[in-house]
């Protein structure tokens, strides 16, 4: 089980490592304007998206569904872990509409400006600090 749970914590510092990094990407992207800049930022975007971010989620989801089939009856009645699975969730549907931002760069239809993307990068640390705070000290 250790090494199960060593598997979960490593796949979900790098799908948090990615989740920071893409939209971060997507501040520098929206504000270039020159077209070396902007192609170079459409190939970093895909091959975080795709060869880091959505493996690593993937993992991150695998390996702790793995854990809770240890005991399935401790964790289904935790309400820290019903609130951690509600906002894990929510993060999986952060995921995705990084998705779907990326094919909106790629497609060059974004809209938004680099403003929007500094606050839509702030979204995956609220949702970090309220999950470690959960699993550590269980609050309810």
């Amino acid at each position: 089980m250790l090494w199960i749970k060593a598997f979960h914590v490593i796949s979900l510092v790098c799908w948090f490592a990615a989740l920071f990094y893409l939209p971060r990407l997507f501040v520098y992207h929206a504000s270039s304007t020159d077209q070396a800049s902007i192609d170079r930022f459409k190939i970093m975007e895909r091959k975080l998206y795709r060869g880091i971010m959505t493996p690593a989620a993937i993992a991150t989801v695998v390996f702790g569904i793995w854990l809770v089939s240890y005991s399935p009856s401790y964790y289904l009645s935790a309400a820290w872990f019903h609130a951690k699975i509600t906002l894990v969730i929510i993060l999986l549907g952060y995921h995705h509409a990084c998705g779907r931002l990326l094919k909106k760069f790629a497609a060059d239809q974004n809209t938004r400006g680099h403003v929007f993307y500094r606050w839509f990068n702030e979204f995956p640390v609220i949702i970090l600090i309220a999950i470690v705070i959960l699993v550590i000290v269980k609050p309810f």
